[in-house]
């Protein structure tokens, strides 16, 4: 299956190189891929053995004519045509509503070259039978080229696309059932949905009709850039989530902005980076200005800007009582005060909050980004708190990746999955004490918490050898992503304060 998935992966990347000579990028290429995969897949379901009605609708010309917008109308056409088509094609389809207005809202033709776009329709995706391939095939596939896009352009998809490492470890450790309702509030390209599905097949016995349940209520995505929205849908279509008549996706909304109608028993998520929310603004003189966005919400703890706090407030009310929840947030939530305090304050009181997994740096696509992973659960209203204590894996420090030398592995995370102990946290033993002070696993009580100033959650207790002795630093590449990171960051704090200057 593997060596089928990457050959067909590896032919449908190398299609990537012969468009980017004509500028266009490889997420605009995955773009374009996923609308012809789609028409052609919807076509074979209409083809012996399925023989299925078309799902693709007809429109009409202005003599009141129908008109196919379906995939047979796009491989009988050549040159000049064939580029007209395509492009009526896609605003047609961007009108149309469930899964098709997911896939194709604000959907344009970025192909110029007739002819390369008729070797991409006729040559590379007309010659295979999509629906031939089992679903973890297509699903490899298009991983691989969403992960490819990721790591291969700095403005691709790499700000959507966790390393699936992490997603594969973080469902291990939460063990979704096919009882779950689980919502990912940033969904991306879908990764943590995917793998979460996965799991519950994997790992529970169903019968047809509860197969038939998983694949349409069991996830359910949120993401707010439409591009990235229609990549998610496509990969949950290809894994044999969800259906054509609804989409698991809900493209093109804020979910920080709005207080959810519904509430879930499991959130997956990894909320995007960048510390402020922003909006602009063009004032008297004609000059554009930028203003903090305070996201105000009567739901919340506290209001404020910075995005990840909003989510984290955001994911506490997306769950039901008893709820859980494993979400990626970088270390300024752990520590920022204000704002921050009084979130972490309310998170440990009406919360569980049981679980910290310091994630090392070099394994996201954006570099020197330093993130954690955050496990609680919600508990109803009572006076006293409700977390105890939290248990902390250190998978940080003296430990170095890169995306490529020294690429982080599912392995990695085997120590810390296997003392999480899912379902029995009680169990839980420290492998830190005083005689082991490397030991990567250790608990602080709620009341060493309190105590720390304005509630800070940034622990750690292993010494840095990088701080002792120069021959352990991490390799240059390392330092240099980190280097770019605190750069960008300090640009990033310079521009928010020339704007507020330059507001007030």
């Amino acid at each position: 299956m593997s060596q089928t998935a990457s050959q067909i992966g590896t032919r449908v990347w190398s299609y990537a190189g012969v468009l980017k000579d004509d500028g266009l990028s490889y997420m605009a290429y995955v773009e374009q891929l996923t609308f012809l995969l789609f028409l052609k897949m919807s076509h074979e379901l209409t083809q012996p053995p399925y023989n299925n009605a078309n799902r693709i609708p007809q429109g009409e010309d202005e003599d009141g004519q129908p008109i196919d917008y379906d995939w047979p109308s796009l491989v009988k056409k050549d040159g000049p045509d064939l580029y007209g088509h395509y492009r009526d094609t896609l605003e047609f389809l961007s009108r149309q509503g469930g899964l098709l207005g997911t896939v194709f809202k604000e959907a344009e033709c970025k192909i110029k070259d007739p002819a390369k776009l008729r070797r991409l329709v006729v040559d590379l995706i007309d010659r295979e039978k999509w629906l031939s391939l089992d679903l973890d095939v297509k699903g490899v596939i298009y991983e691989e080229l969403l992960s490819r896009s990721a790591a291969e352009s700095s403005g691709g998809a790499g700000q959507y696309f966790t390393p699936r490492p992490i997603i594969q470890a973080i469902v291990d450790v939460m063990q979704p059932c096919p009882d779950d309702t689980i919502i990912d509030p940033a969904a991306g390209t879908g990764g943590f949905l995917t793998v979460a599905y996965q799991s519950v097949l994997d790992n529970h016995r169903m019968d047809k009709d509860q197969r038939k349940t998983a694949r349409e209520s069991l996830v359910l995505g949120q993401e707010l850039v439409p591009e990235t929205a229609r990549l998610c849908a496509m990969n949950l279509y290809l894994h044999g989530i969800g259906s054509e008549e609804s989409s698991p996706v809900v493209s093109g909304v804020s979910s920080l902005n709005t207080k959810p109608a519904e509430q879930y028993s499991m959130v997956l998520a990894n909320p995007p980076f960048g510390k402020k929310s922003s909006f602009k603004t063009v004032n008297d003189e004609g000059e554009t200005e930028t203003e903090e966005e305070v996201v105000v919400r009567d739901d919340f703890w506290a209001s404020t800007a910075n995005k990840q706090l909003n989510f984290v407030q955001h994911i506490f009310n997306l769950l039901q009582v008893n709820g859980r929840a494993g979400v990626v947030l970088p270390d300024n939530v752990l520590f920022e005060g204000g704002p921050g305090q009084k979130v972490r304050e309310q998170l440990l009181t009406q919360c569980d909050v049981h679980t910290l997994l310091r994630l090392p740096t070099g394994i996201f696509y954006k570099p020197g980004v330093k993130a954690n992973v955050l496990f609680f659960d919600r508990k109803s209203p009572r006076d006293e708190g409700w977390t105890k204590k939290l248990w902390v894996y250190d998978l940080r420090t003296n430990l170095h990746f890169t995306l490529k030398k020294h690429a982080i592995k599912r392995s990695d995370f085997d120590e810390f999955v296997k003392l999480y102990k899912p379902g029995n946290i009680s169990r839980r033993r420290q492998t830190w004490s005083e005689d082991n002070p490397d030991g990567r696993w250790r608990s602080y009580t709620i009341d060493e918490l309190l105590k720390r100033d304005k509630v800070n959650l940034d622990l750690f207790w292993i010494k840095d050898d990088s701080l002792e002795d120069s021959d352990s630093l991490p390799d240059p590449e390392t330092l240099a992503d980190e280097i770019v990171e605190d750069l960008q960051d300090a640009l990033d704090q310079f521009a928010a304060i020339a704007a507020s200057l330059k507001s007030n």
